[in-house]
């Protein structure tokens, strides 16, 4: 971490976590975050869901909820990211406070509660987007909706134009009821909807999933055969999860998604366990716990072909991004990969 980055850091991390975080946007709308813009290798370029992407490190939905950040976002680095959630209407989320640093955990517990300024808002900001960056939307629901899987078409139809991938997520254990969305005839019905709303874009654009971590393997199998049957571009794996084992923060009874490093070794073996089970037919995105290169290298390994972060920059920075990216090229090398596609999913048994 650079000089002027860390006293940044320490600075924010005297604040209240979610004031934190709009200061955090404030410093890339400013210029004032790491840019190093883009970061490849003939090693790193990878093509995901037919995107072409420098590099295979995303950053996930939830950093930049509502579109505000995209230019600074374009420089920092990744070789694509993931704005939102958008829902329909702007909502504004979960009382306060809804957002914990468990610092002695590398870790973070959100119930924002899909708090965002609403479709109208962000595809406006979207029609304005760097061109030469890989963009996607989270797609969300109203919390009061009558027909939530209704609204995840909804906000495509409104914001599709601008995007270069959107996923549906029904994952987020922040709205009540929202993870019900995932068996498999109430989550058939909603990707039908969503599919059909792409394939009517003037673009189509290629639609991801984004599933729990807290599957069984009975659950899993069922998303499988639903994301086959929908044609699927890719399935992100995971959100947050609801497990509250070996934490050791006084938040740790916090009600929320967790997310963070304890996250890793759970949300790994549920990526493992589905590239299994769709045996390459639908590319996957490893998230959950990512810290450093060798974590992203072992999710890649256990069957991504891409990945995104997001709290260990929390922890480390903007300039965490640029040290994994050079750090899983230097992995790459060294066990003999040409290309990322080469190692994916070439240490999948050891997480199963």
């Amino acid at each position: 971490m650079k000089v002027l980055e860390k006293i940044g850091m320490r600075a924010l991390h005297l604040m209240d976590p979610e004031a934190a975080h709009g200061w955090a946007i404030k410093a890339l709308q400013a210029g004032l975050a790491p840019a190093p813009g883009i970061l490849t290798s003939p090693r790193l370029k990878t093509t995901v869901a037919g995107l072409h992407l420098p590099n295979p490190v995303g950053l996930a939905a939830g950093f930049d909820k509502n579109a505000t950040a995209l230019e600074g976002l374009s420089r920092a680095g990744f070789g694509f990211f993931e704005v939102g959630a958008a829902t329909p209407r702007p909502q504004p989320g979960n009382p306060k406070p809804r957002l914990f640093r468990l610092t002695e955990d590398y870790a973070a517990i959100n119930r924002f509660g899909f708090n965002n300024d609403g479709m109208d808002a962000i595809a406006t900001r979207l029609t304005s987007r760097p061109k030469d960056a890989v963009i996607g939307l989270n797609l969300g629901a109203n919390k009061d909706s009558e027909d939530r899987a209704a609204d995840f078409a909804r906000v495509l139809a409104h914001c599709g134009a601008s995007l270069d991938f959107a996923t549906v997520n029904v994952s987020s254990p922040n709205t009540e009821k929202l993870r019900d969305l995932q068996g498999k005839a109430a989550l058939s019905a909603l990707l039908a909807g969503v599919m059909e709303t792409r394939d009517a874009l003037a673009r189509p654009i290629p639609i991801f999933l984004k599933i729990a971590p807290d599957l069984s393997d009975a659950e899993l199998a069922e998303i499988a055969e639903v994301a086959l049957e929908a044609k699927l571009d890719a399935v992100i794996t995971t959100n947050t999860t609801l497990d509250r084992k070996a934490l050791t923060s006084s938040h740790r009874d916090e009600m929320g998604g967790l997310s963070g490093a304890p996250l890793f070794t759970k949300s790994t073996r549920v990526l493992a366990r589905l590239s299994q089970m769709l045996d390459g037919q639908i590319p996957l995105i490893g998230v959950g716990g990512i810290c450093n290169a060798q974590d992203a290298y072992d999710k890649i390994c256990a069957g991504a072909s891409a990945v995104q972060l997001y709290t260990a920059l929390v922890y480390d920075g903007l300039s965490l991004t640029e040290d994994i990216v050079h750090g899983l090229d230097e992995l790459l090398a060294k066990d003999g990969f040409d290309t990322v596609a080469d190692a994916v999913g070439s240490k999948r048994e050891a997480w199963l």
